[in-house]
């Protein structure tokens, strides 16, 4: 999330650099400067979900491991385990969410349409935002039940 809001903020600092004139009807300013602000958004967001993860460690509960690029390389043999080897992890429910969210973000049909200026975006942006962090949050569970499995002695 912290990655994902780091990509938002770079985005609204180019808009609001190298931008001069409207974005669909917007000074590039105001766009440029929603992007900034959801993007400090996202990284508030993910690091007090670090902050909760190390409450649940401490805890002893699991909590995803890896960074972004592991967790996305994970993702292939994660979706490949649970339906081979019947990995819990992820239920046939939010895998099907899963598949959900990604049609209506490629799809042109939309709750809010995307012309209207910032309001249309908003509902792409929380559902890939929702995608994202669920897609990961799985990915990162499915990291650490391969590291303990590696670790248990054979038997």
């Amino acid at each position: 999330m912290v990655f994902f809001g780091g990509l938002l903020g770079l985005v609204g600092v180019a808009t609001l650099v190298f931008r001069n004139g409207d974005v669909l009807g917007v000074p590039a300013a105001g766009v440029g400067g929603v992007f900034l602000a959801l993007g400090a958004v996202a990284v508030g967001i993910g690091l007090v979900r670090r902050a909760r993860w190390r409450r649940k460690a401490a805890k002893g509960e699991p909590v995803p491991v890896g960074d972004v690029f592991e967790r996305a390389r994970a993702l292939p043999r994660m979706l490949r385990a649970a339906k081979a080897e019947g990995y819990a992890g992820v239920s046939g429910g939010r895998k099907a969410l899963w598949l959900v969210a990604l049609v209506y973000l490629i799809s042109p049909i939309d709750i809010l349409p995307d012309l209207l200026p910032v309001l249309g975006i908003a509902d792409d942006a929380g559902v890939g935002m929702w995608l994202f962090t669920s897609v990961s949050t799985a990915a990162g569970l499915y990291l650490r039940h391969e590291r303990e499995r590696r670790a248990l002695p054979p038997g």
